[in-house]
């Protein structure tokens, strides 16, 4: 079996844990994908183990801004953690949408951890015929 392998996962991993995690003021990454689907521009984000009222999603004129908060689970004080990988903290991403996208009508849904948010491309983006008039002969412009 052929299995790739990236050196510099465990580094980023390391990184991740030596800066603790995101705040507020300096969120970490999230990860994301961005797709065309016939008149709808979606943009669907990983962010597992965050409850959907932890997120929050703002537009202004044509900036996008996700942010999500992971919040460490609880235990009983007799639980003893002998393995954490999974990042806490806030998570951001911003994006800046171009004019052709209908923001006034963007939905979110979030299911299985995947935030997915399809934006309508506007209608003065979309194409369109141009019909040709057809005159009776050639006019001139004297200036």
């Amino acid at each position: 079996m052929l299995m790739r392998t990236d050196p510099f996962r465990e580094l980023d991993r390391l990184a991740q844990q030596l800066m603790g995690p995101g705040t507020w003021s300096k969120p970490s990454a999230m990860p994301m994908d961005a797709y065309r689907e016939g008149d709808e521009y979606v943009v669907a984000f990983d962010l597992p183990g965050v409850t959907a009222e932890a997120i929050d999603i703002d537009v202004e004129r044509n900036m996008l801004t996700v942010k999500a908060e992971r919040r460490p689970v609880t235990r009983a004080d007799d639980v003893q953690m002998e393995l954490s990988e999974r990042p806490l903290g806030v998570f951001s991403r911003q994006i800046v949408l171009a004019d052709t996208l209908d923001t006034e009508h963007i939905q979110a849904d979030y299911d299985a951890g995947v935030l997915t948010l399809r934006i309508p491309i506007a209608e003065r983006a979309k194409p369109r015929k141009i019909s040709i008039g057809i005159g009776t002969g050639h006019k001139e412009i004297s200036g």
